[in-house]
């Protein structure tokens, strides 16, 4: 019988840890994997004024097969100029 007893108590004592473990410490995986941050965009550099911008933000221009990205129409304007009058 003491054996018994002592197979249940060990039983007891190893559920009741689990659960202290599992509520103290944030276990290695789904919840490590949530705490991670996604990286949102991507910062590229105005070819004109040398501003850095989101690109999801940026002027777009495409010019001969190559997009150019901008932190506004203004630069934007100024590089195409720029561009044709070296053509």
């Amino acid at each position: 019988m003491n054996i018994v007893r002592l197979v249940v108590l060990a039983i007891l004592f190893y559920i009741a840890w689990r659960l202290l473990r599992g509520l103290l410490i944030p276990s290695n995986g789904k919840k490590k994997a949530e705490t991670v941050t996604k990286v949102q965009d991507v910062l590229v550099e105005d070819p004109q004024c040398h501003k850095l911008v989101p690109k999801n933000q940026a002027v777009r221009c495409r010019l001969e097969g190559k997009t150019y990205y901008f932190c506004s129409d203004t630069c934007c304007d100024k590089f195409t100029e720029t561009q044709r009058k070296e053509e």
